[in-house]
């Protein structure tokens, strides 16, 4: 399925029947526990549009955004039907804009908890909250005894009415790490003093943890794109797919450099091909000499340095008329995961989704369709 022009340098292909699936894929494992979607830094960079009207679509109504303007940005696509959860919760000043939009923020300090009941005072409302218990990260939330204070204190209910109470793990990845169990186990002995307020402990990793994790809501964000959180997480469909086209084809005699500081030296005759992307458009640049596109099932390593607008791989294992000037290698699709890259170069795959940036030209797949989407500074 090729896309539609106008040409392009770079094509980052987004199968949002995908995202549905995997979100079907997630809510069947979490059933009975309700399932949303974490669709933060505009749907971990592949672009909130279309993404949250897929999972709308499928039956999602719980969506969950790191900051206020994300949530504002999310508001109009998915309607006043869903719920939108604030997870890093009130920056100071916003408790009006917040208010009226009617999102639901999580409140993660005494601080923040304190500022959010004052302005449902001074409002004379009731406002919607959540609640986050540190049970171990030390990243966000509330202390047990500060939860457990605010929990005695009869004043709350008729200032807050709380949606959620949730905590996070900080190991879920490593199913058999015993801090799982102690972060559970802590949060639960803090839950039961708010025995009417849903409950939430699963992300992506927590879904495929056993059930006494998922309570009563999960909040999956990796996966719903496809990236195994655990090695056991089955069923899952890759989304992304990124190519990027061939700007120059040459041949180099041995001893020829390559490269911003010649760091790869040919050692015998070697056909090389430059292609448009670089570390501006995502492409890491830890990468250089290790990584690899691809082109008809064939691996074509990187060689030299990676650089701002470009790279360069040896296409020595295809035949000669199997490539030409202006053909696209994948980068990211069925021959190599966001799992294989992010391995090549040293981090993980939510640090290669995030980065992708803006100029890709980019293309949405839905209902079986290929169409534009948001393009950015794409050529």
């Amino acid at each position: 399925m090729e896309p539609p022009a106008p040409p392009h340098s770079s094509r980052l292909i987004v199968n949002c029947d995908a995202i549905a699936a995997n979100f079907h894929r997630l809510s069947k494992r979490v059933t009975p526990a309700e399932c949303g979607a974490v669709v933060k830094a505009d749907a971990y960079g592949l672009g909130i549009d279309a993404i949250a009207t897929a999972l709308l679509d499928a039956g999602c109504r719980l969506f969950f955004v790191a900051r206020l303007c994300e949530a504002q940005r999310l508001r109009p696509i998915v309607g006043s039907g869903s719920e939108i959860t604030i997870l890093n919760g009130l920056d100071p000043g916003s408790e009006a804009a917040c208010a009226e939009a009617g999102f639901v923020p999580v409140l993660n300090s005494a601080t923040q908890l304190a500022a959010w009941r004052g302005y449902a005072r001074s409002a004379a409302r009731r406002l919607p909250a959540a609640l986050q218990i540190d049970t171990g990260m030390s990243r966000l939330g509330l202390s047990p005894d500060a939860a457990l204070a605010a929990a005695g204190d009869p004043a709350l209910e008729s200032e807050l009415e709380l949606k959620l109470l949730m905590t996070h793990l900080a190991c879920g990845d490593e199913p058999a790490r015993a801090a799982n169990s102690e972060q559970l186990r802590r949060f639960e002995a803090v839950a039961a003093h708010f025995s009417a307020v849903p409950r939430s402990v699963a992300n992506s990793a927590g879904a495929f943890l056993p059930r006494d994790f998922h309570c009563d809501v999960a909040r999956p964000g990796i996966a719903l794109f496809g990236v195994a959180p655990v090695a056991a997480a089955e069923g899952l469909q890759p989304v992304v797919r990124l190519d990027a086209r061939i700007l120059q084809i040459r041949m180099i005699e041995p001893g020829t450099g390559v490269g911003y500081g010649l760091d790869h030296i040919a050692i015998a005759p070697q056909r090389l091909a430059t292609v448009a992307m670089g570390y501006a458009d995502g492409w890491p640049r830890s990468l250089g000499g290790k990584g690899a596109a691809w082109h008809r099932g064939v691996r074509l390593p990187v060689v030299g340095r990676i650089s701002m607008d470009s790279l360069t791989i040896d296409i020595g294992g295809l035949a000669g008329d199997a490539i030409a000037e202006g053909d696209f290698v994948e980068l990211l699709g069925p021959s190599q995961s966001l799992e294989d890259v992010a391995r090549d170069a040293g981090t993980i795959a939510y640090d290669i989704l995030t980065g992708l940036g803006p100029r890709h030209a980019r293309f949405a797949i839905e209902n079986g369709q290929m169409r534009a989407a948001h393009e950015g500074a794409a050529a």
